[in-house]
């Protein structure tokens, strides 16, 4: 008898990925407030999953002006109310630092930055309204979230 012996290679390649969650779990909700109140903030969560190691930067647009600087306007719900309330998408709990969507693959612009662990990731995210002195309503505006990496 004989035997011979050829090796074989087994290989992967893992590529870069990111994943983001946000929906109606991550809505953030001002509340009910008289029409007094002013600066009136709340805040939430967005989810980002990436490929351990792999940089990502987060860019946030208000869908009402397609803003940069994370300005948006929230539209009331009621037929004939053209009221929009304007808001303000922050990356910080002391709501100082203004969060758009100027972010690319390769800068942090003036959004947020993160590296990924192959875990999903909690991003807050903060929002204020300067004044509730409009037509009693229900207002909203959809935000998108862009992970750039």
């Amino acid at each position: 008898t004989s035997s011979g012996s050829d090796p074989f290679t087994v290989t992967a390649t893992v590529i870069k990925e990111c994943q983001v969650t946000a929906g109606a779990a991550s809505n953030i909700n001002l509340g009910a407030v008289p029409s007094t109140a002013t600066n009136v903030a709340g805040n939430n969560n967005i989810s980002v999953s990436c490929t351990n190691t792999t940089p990502y930067y987060i860019g946030l647009s208000p869908n009402s002006t397609a803003s940069t600087t994370g300005a948006g306007t929230m539209s009331g719900t009621i037929s004939g109310n053209t009221d929009k309330v304007p808001y303000q998408l922050y990356s910080n709990a002391g709501l100082s630092t203004a969060w758009g969507n100027t972010a690319t693959s390769t800068s942090v612009g003036n959004g947020v930055a993160g590296t990924g662990t192959g875990s999903a990731q909690l991003i807050p995210v903060y929002g204020k309204a300067p004044s509730a002195n409009y037509t009693p309503d229900s207002y909203s505006d959809t935000v998108s979230v862009n992970v750039n990496y």
